[in-house]
């Protein structure tokens, strides 16, 4: 998603840094950071405002766990017939 944001000279030189370190763009280096600050904020973060957007709980999911597709789910049926 494109968006525009205004940064600090100081906030954007050190995320290209760590975009160069990381050997990744200066974008994903930014949400990655706000996202793992949201996800320490007193109230709860992203958590709560997923929650609060689906009305649903979320439950956390593991960084090595993979995704779960129909294809997935008919192999494993049929694994047990």
């Amino acid at each position: 998603m494109r968006t525009t944001l205004q940064l600090d000279d100081d906030v954007l030189a050190a995320a290209r840094v760590l975009a160069r370190q990381r050997q990744s763009t200066i974008g994903d280096v930014i949400s990655d950071l706000a996202r793992q600050a949201l996800s320490r904020s007193a109230d709860g973060g992203v958590q709560n405002v997923l929650e609060q957007r689906s009305r649903l709980p979320q439950l956390p999911m593991k960084a090595s766990g993979g995704v779960v597709d129909l294809e997935l789910v008919n192999q494993l049926r049929d694994q047990e017939a």
